[in-house]
């Protein structure tokens, strides 16, 4: 009770600034000279039990290593046209991430863009890590690790549109498991995750505990369904569909698993793709097995919204929501990022607070414990601002 009255009655405090009720958080800029910062990972790039900060821009990988968080190069421009993702994790237990990237980006050009790439890293990571090209589809956009169910990781990438779509019509996404081989200079052999959806923007990786296969969470044109590993191959399971007959829905962009008090699960979204809409899904009575799950809208005025996490960060027993928007289109409003929050079960009641007010027009943004004292930080990028911020709980 203390401690949810401090939340209440507290204040959030940027740059000595008190914006607004709820708890403390204090900003630190890592960098202010990024280009564009199109994508975040935070991962143990060394192996000396910290988490780093990795950043995907536009004519660069990097990493800032904790906790004085010095910046180091991965690769330079490994394209002509931008790069757009990564993917880091410790995939073979040595405590150290591997890390996999997206690039060639033009979401214009649906035959001949994108690149997805395999990173091998030099004896001392600090130095430039040798670049390995995979097959690829176009418009290359997010990829993630997945745990498979042989326990090893396959890359899972999701690129925007299928191949020669017009303004998103046209053949589906292939969103494609890559499988590593015993040498990652070879041939990777692929497996077909999804292929009918469109303008697929995001995924969430779901754990089903250790050493069990892992889901994927896809969000796009079509809505936001469920991709579960069987011993058949992959499955699907819709949490909700969009589509002519509901032209109320437009879309999801950015797509995230949350729970609620009692490990109760639900979903996360940004809706359409780059919109206003911050919206929650709600599993049906009878498990979200049965049917389409609610959906909740819980706030309207994000302006091209593009950053989304959950995860507990004040200690409360449920997940927190942090969204970012970045305004790209229209410089005129505000930016920033804001964290949602609620003691309800079953899902009502949310607040809101703001962590950043028009400092940070975000494009991406990460939740995770940075220095080992059981509370959770936000590292955010901004495209318009230039920057990279990690947001310290005090």
């Amino acid at each position: 009770m203390k401690r949810l009255m401090s939340l209440i009655l507290g204040w959030v405090a940027v740059d000595g600034a008190a914006i607004g009720a709820g708890h403390s958080f204090r900003e630190q800029t890592v960098d202010d000279q990024i280009a564009i910062g199109y994508g975040l990972a935070v991962e143990d790039v060394n192996g000396d039990g910290k988490p780093d900060v990795l950043l995907a821009d536009k004519n660069q990988f990097v990493w800032y290593e904790n906790p004085v968080w010095t910046k180091h190069v991965i690769t330079d421009a490994l394209t002509d046209r931008d790069h757009v993702c990564l993917a880091a994790r410790d995939i073979d237990g040595d405590g150290k991430c591997e890390i996999a990237v997206g690039a060639e980006w033009n979401p214009g050009d649906t035959v001949n863009s994108g690149a997805v790439i395999y990173l091998v890293p030099p004896e001392d990571r600090r130095q430039r890590w040798t670049p390995v090209k995979l097959s690829h589809e176009p418009t290359t956009h997010r990829m993630r690790w997945v745990r498979n169910r042989e326990g090893t990781f396959d890359l899972v990438v999701l690129p925007l549109h299928g191949r020669g779509n017009v303004k998103g019509e046209g053949e589906g996404v292939q969103v494609l498991a890559y499988h590593m081989p015993s040498d990652p200079r070879a041939e990777w052999k692929t497996t077909l995750v999804q292929g009918t959806m469109h303008l697929t923007h995001n995924l969430d990786v779901i754990s089903n505990g250790a050493g069990e296969a892992e889901e994927v969470l896809l969000g796009g044109r079509e809505g936001i369904v469920r991709m579960i590993q069987t011993e058949k191959g992959w499955a699907e399971r819709w949490i909700s569909r969009h589509g002519k007959d509901k032209p109320e829905l437009q879309g999801v962009g950015e797509v995230r698993m949350s729970a609620l008090g009692g490990g109760k699960i639900c979903v996360a979204a940004i809706e359409p793709m780059h919109g206003n809409q911050l919206v929650l899904y709600m599993p049906p009575p009878n498990g979200p097995k049965d049917g389409e799950w609610e959906r909740r809208v819980i706030d309207e005025s994000l302006v091209d919204g593009h950053a989304l996490a959950c995860r507990d960060l004040l200690g409360m027993g449920n997940r927190q929501i942090v969204v970012g928007w970045r305004s790209a289109q229209k410089v005129g409003p505000r930016v920033g990022v804001k964290m949602w929050w609620t003691t309800k079960e079953d899902g009502s009641g949310w607040q809101s607070e703001l962590l950043d007010d028009n400092t940070m027009a975000c494009e991406d943004v990460v939740v995770r414990d940075l220095n080992g004292d059981g509370k959770a930080e936000v590292v955010a990028a901004g495209r318009r601002t230039q920057n990279v911020k990690i947001y310290w709980q005090d």
